[in-house]
């Protein structure tokens, strides 16, 4: 997979800023595609059949910050995966070109029409356009998808429509995903996403209760997070180091740590049998299942008695797992 950064003054460049000029004509598709979900996997399958059908290159048109981020300042949008994540999800599949568009307001004021002429068409060689069901694109997001169409015709580019991916009758989205993250169902997210939920966070010092207790923990900084963070509650993860590629168990609390009355929301992993000093260092922690809500324990001692049954059910679920495979 190639990756090609544009701007619209600058064209289309390499990662290395190697200027590359107008591209090849492909076919194509254009989205945020957070979290590169089971839906996002469909579409690029039959976006790769269509171009080797036709004998063209495939080309994901996707973006560098969320449009509404850069159209709203005081947005804060919850993603299910950063840049570096989405883009290393994307080098899994099949696509030929992953092109990240440098999302600005002089971008954000072209209108659907400009955007296809000048950039999709004249920048990008787009000469099929898949769009998703429910993608919309353009100044305003006025347009509708017959619009596309229509100004396809008239610059010499076909535009298709993707059908919804279902599982169970639900049409897999973004969306969807970040509704069952917010009430901990992190399974359901996990059958959505194609994989377990994933976030990424620098280990900081935390407060030290849970060594007090027999359970030292990595507490991730979250003081500039940009992904999603699940329910509050106890969950079964699997957790590796940046460089790593040893995938360890644990278990991991959001919440407020209310025994201890706490003031703000923690991210805080136990990793089994492992006592590392992993300070300063990237933390990749993989939602497996939540075990339970948070609470407040009458005492310190209370509180480790549930974490040793905790921990128990955390083992016993993800051998179950493994046993599943």
């Amino acid at each position: 997979m190639r990756t090609i950064h544009f701007t619209i003054h600058e064209g289309c460049r390499l990662k290395d800023g190697t200027h590359i000029g107008p591209l090849k004509p492909c076919v194509a598709t254009i989205g945020f595609f957070d979290g590169v979900h089971r839906g996002h996997q469909y579409l690029i399958h039959k976006l790769v059949e269509a171009a080797r059908s036709k004998g063209l290159e495939s080309t994901i048109i996707t973006f560098d910050e969320h449009p509404r981020k850069v159209l709203q300042s005081d947005y804060q949008p919850e993603m299910l995966s950063t840049l570096a994540s989405k883009l290393l999800l994307l080098s899994k599949t099949e696509v030929d070109n992953v092109v990240v568009l440098h999302f600005d307001k002089e971008m954000a004021l072209l209108s659907a029409k400009e955007f296809m002429h000048q950039v999709l068409r004249d920048q990008l060689g787009v000469k099929s356009l898949f769009i998703g069901y429910d993608h919309r694109f353009g100044r305003r997001r006025e347009e509708t998808f017959d619009d596309y169409v229509r100004y396809g015709q008239e610059m010499g580019m076909e535009v298709l429509r993707n059908d919804a991916f279902q599982l169970d009758e639900i049409n897999v989205s973004s969306s969807v995903i970040r509704a069952f993250l917010r009430e901990g169902e992190v399974a359901l997210a996990r059958l959505c996403l194609g994989y377990p939920y994933t976030i990424i966070g620098k280990v900081v010092n935390g407060y030290h209760e849970g060594r007090k207790l027999g359970f030292p923990t990595a507490n991730l900084d979250i003081s500039r997070f940009s992904q999603m963070i699940p329910a509050p509650g106890v969950y079964a993860v699997k957790v590796r180091l940046e460089q790593s590629m040893e995938m360890k168990w644990g278990m991991m609390n959001i919440g407020m740590r209310p025994t201890f009355g706490g003031k703000r929301t923690t991210l805080e992993t136990h990793i089994f049998h492992f006592d590392g000093d992993i300070y300063g260092q990237l933390l990749l922690v993989s939602f497996m299942h939540r075990i339970r809500g948070e609470r407040k324990f009458e005492s310190p001692e209370e509180l480790a008695e549930q974490l040793k049954e905790d921990e128990e059910t955390v083992v016993a679920l993800l051998e179950k797992d493994q046993e599943n495979v």
